[in-house]
């Protein structure tokens, strides 16, 4: 095998998405972190979460359980490896379903004037289709965190 062709291999698809929200960085912290709002938020579309779990902590773990539209259930679970309040959070991801194809996303959350700059970054994608089927439903996920965290 061609010494590119092993670089090639190691590279694992990732997508990095950034948001600015009309809401402090406290606020949208908390929107990642407390089970309570995590349920109104997350999720690609407008299927309802039925479970959302957190035990904010290095070492500690998450699950969270939705539905979308079209009637498919999901859930994905993993474990905090850092948490810095209200500026970062990063964390394995798995799907119940494919547990063995574990990823990893970070979470910045950046003050900017009187709102906050997102920035998600998640890595290690077993493939391209994986990391696109992620960026479409990262986008509907953060559009729901806006509308979220905008209101009240």
């Amino acid at each position: 095998m061609p010494a590119n062709a092993a670089v090639n291999q190691a590279v694992k698809p990732s997508l990095t998405l950034k948001r600015r929200l009309n809401a402090p960085a406290e606020k949208i912290y908390a929107a990642w972190t407390n089970p309570q709002h995590l349920v109104k938020w997350f999720g690609p579309d407008s299927g309802p979460v039925s479970k959302a779990e957190t035990d904010v902590r290095v070492g500690g773990r998450y699950t969270v359980a939705f539905q979308t539209e079209d009637g498919e259930k999901h859930q994905v679970s993993g474990i905090y490896r850092e948490v810095v309040p209200n500026e970062k959070l990063a964390f394995t991801w798995a799907w119940i379903t494919m547990p063995e194809r574990e990823s990893f996303v970070t979470i910045t959350i950046k003050r900017h004037g009187d709102g906050c700059i997102l920035t998600l970054h998640h890595e290690q994608f077993a493939d391209v289709e994986a990391r696109d089927g992620h960026e479409k439903g990262w986008t509907g996920c953060l559009d729901k965190l806006a509308h979220f965290a905008e209101a009240a």
